[in-house]
């Protein structure tokens, strides 16, 4: 899809609505950037696969982001700020246009997206005790059920459904997949989930 349609739609949209925002005692609060670009006119997202040195989901992809920290002013500062440590893209250099709706995680996290802009080519420079990898994902690759899938994963004796996408044989699942699934679906009015 077009950059610029992409992001006229991507505002229009979030703008028109409010971000369902939760309250879950004792869950941790987080936040993630959903970073998008222009590549060959194109509308493009920054993902990260993470080190396998993390404590935590070691070789997933994710978006960049992390807790928020006791100096950090809000979430979607957190959410730069973590940005900034994890691939070293100046936080001045990113435009938020919008939060999302929140997300409670299995692992006890309250995840706060915040979708935005920044410029391409970006100044980088991976931490590599956390980033194994910077993908560029096109965002068309979410418009489609092609690389799309559900597979059903238990844990503590409950039962949940998974999304996955397929990135050049890479897989973008786990909260992942659940926030950029309803990214796609509250933006473009699309879900491969629902057979739409």
């Amino acid at each position: 899809m077009k950059y610029h349609a992409a992001i006229q739609r991507i505002s229009a949209a979030l703008h028109s609505r409010s971000p369902q925002t939760l309250r879950v005692p004792n869950f941790i609060p987080a936040a993630v950037f959903i970073p998008f670009f222009e590549k060959n006119d194109e509308a493009h997202i920054l993902f990260t696969r993470r080190s396998d040195t993390v404590e935590k989901h070691k070789g997933q992809v994710s978006f960049p982001g992390g807790a928020r920290e006791a100096g950090d002013p809000d979430l979607g500062f957190t959410a730069l700020r973590e940005m900034e440590e994890e691939v070293g893209i100046p936080a001045d250099l990113a435009h938020i246009i919008a939060r999302c709706d929140d997300f409670p995680t299995i692992s006890d996290f309250l995840v706060t997206p915040f979708v935005g802009t920044i410029p391409y080519p970006y100044p980088h420079r991976i931490s590599r005790d956390e980033v194994a990898e910077i993908l560029e994902v096109p965002l068309s690759l979410f418009l489609t059920d092609r690389f799309f899938h559900i597979e059903d994963f238990t844990r503590k004796g409950r039962t949940y459904p998974v999304y996955f996408y397929d990135f050049n044989g890479t897989s973008i699942w786990g909260v992942t997949g659940y926030i950029i699934n309803r990214f796609i679906e509250v933006v473009f009015d699309y879900n491969p989930a629902k057979g739409e």
